[in-house]
């Protein structure tokens, strides 16, 4: 992988700048955080803007919707935007990041031709129908079942931890439909409208008092066969490929933006006099050597995903590498904000509701998109070559 970047890319760098310099200081203010419409209707204008500027889908293959830009372009582009402050995916982060790529690397050309211009426009809004309640990190235990009847699938069950289940238009749903086979053999990946008779959606409040989750009940709810991506009964590799997106791409956003947060409170601790602490400053540089890392590894992952698209379905899938980052990642970011806690102090952290409120969300991380335990075994068994757990 070569790190310097060319004459073409920093051309690419410096027009996207000047974009953003000229178009974020028009933008509306932002919704309060409880406005799930609001936001919805935010996000998606700036959505909208991307892809009208020709930035939406950056890296996706031309045959997708995309511009079919290297990787080292849309790591250019998601470091400038984060830099320059610009908003993050919000409501659309599902479609883009996860349904989306998935769509294209697996779905067909109508499936393709009808979910993914959608997504990259604003149009349509996808949320995650995974985890059950006794179903979140042993995925494959899934109950909720698809009983094909005609050209429908009838689906019942339960799902939670429902992603911007409130303002989605359309759900990636995992569904059992074939119960007597092995539990990792018998799953469908369907894509449901969330509009179906049947279903009930019921937010969920979160502990940093966020209602980015729900509950959602399906009751029969009749999902036709020609929404279904993958083979019957093939949901679990599919599931997978979707899994890779979320664990290999969808955070890389977010390590510039902690580097952006460990400067801001290197900052804060020269102001306040914290900085002549010979620990915390041995503290924060570690901290930065480990979100460096992690940007290397980004490139890395993104870098493999799109030499191993060479060949097979539009979309770099990435590897097991990406569960690497994944896993070190949300440890990483739990450590920045205690140590945002010790630079701001008790009365600051209490003053300063947005720290606070990233402090609760990063406990989430080594839970989402697959906890650390399931990271640690992909890692041990699928780049390490050692025999499964019993």
């Amino acid at each position: 992988m070569d790190l310097a970047y060319t004459e073409a890319e920093e051309e690419f760098r410096a027009r996207l700048r000047a974009w953003l310099a000229a178009v974020l200081p028009t933008l509306p203010p932002k919704p309060d955080p409880a406005d799930w419409p609001g936001r919805r209707a935010y996000d998606t204008a700036w959505q909208r803007m991307l892809y009208d500027a020709g930035y939406a889908g950056l890296h996706w293959p031309v045959d997708a919707g995309g511009r079919g830009a290297t990787p080292t372009q849309h790591l250019i582009f998601l470091e400038e935007t984060e830099r320059a402050g610009a908003p993050y995916v919000g409501a659309n982060f599902v479609g883009l990041l996860h349904a989306g790529p998935t769509v294209a690397a697996e779905g067909t050309a109508g499936q393709r031709a009808r979910w993914l211009p959608p997504v990259l426009r604003g149009d349509e809004i996808w949320c995650q129908g995974f985890s059950e309640p006794d179903a979140g990190s042993d995925l494959a235990s899934l109950r909720t079942r698809a009983v094909r009847d005609g050209d429908h699938y009838v689906v019942s069950g339960q799902k939670i931890w429902t992603s911007h289940a409130e303002v989605a238009d359309w759900c990636e749903l995992l569904v059992r439909t074939d119960p007597a086979a092995p539990r990792h053999r018998g799953i469908t990946w369907l894509a449901m409208a969330m509009d179906s008779p049947g279903v009930t959606v019921r937010p969920l409040r979160t502990l940093a008092g966020s209602t980015e989750f729900a509950e959602m009940f399906l009751d029969e709810v009749r999902v036709p066969v020609s929404h279904r991506v993958g083979a019957e009964n093939d949901g679990w590799r599919v599931t997978m490929v979707t899994l890779s997106f979320e664990r290999g791409t969808a955070f890389v956003g977010e390590v510039v933006a902690c580097r952006r947060t460990l400067d801001a409170l290197a900052a804060g601790a020269r102001a306040n006099g914290r900085w002549d602490d010979p620990v915390l400053r041995r503290r924060l540089g570690r901290l930065n050597a480990e979100f460096r890392a992690l940007w290397r590894l980004t490139q890395w992952n993104v870098s493999e995903a799109q030499a191993g698209a060479a060949g097979r379905a539009p979309g770099g899938v990435p590897g097991a590498g990406g569960s690497v980052f994944k896993l070190r990642y949300s440890h990483a970011r739990q450590e920045l904000y205690e140590a945002a806690a010790e630079v701001l102090g008790a009365d600051g952290a209490d003053l300063d509701r947005e720290w606070v409120l990233d402090r609760l969300s990063s406990l989430s991380y080594t839970i989402a998109a697959g906890t650390s335990q399931i990271q640690r075994n992909i890692v041990a068994e699928r780049i390490l070559g050692l025999p499964k757990g019993r």
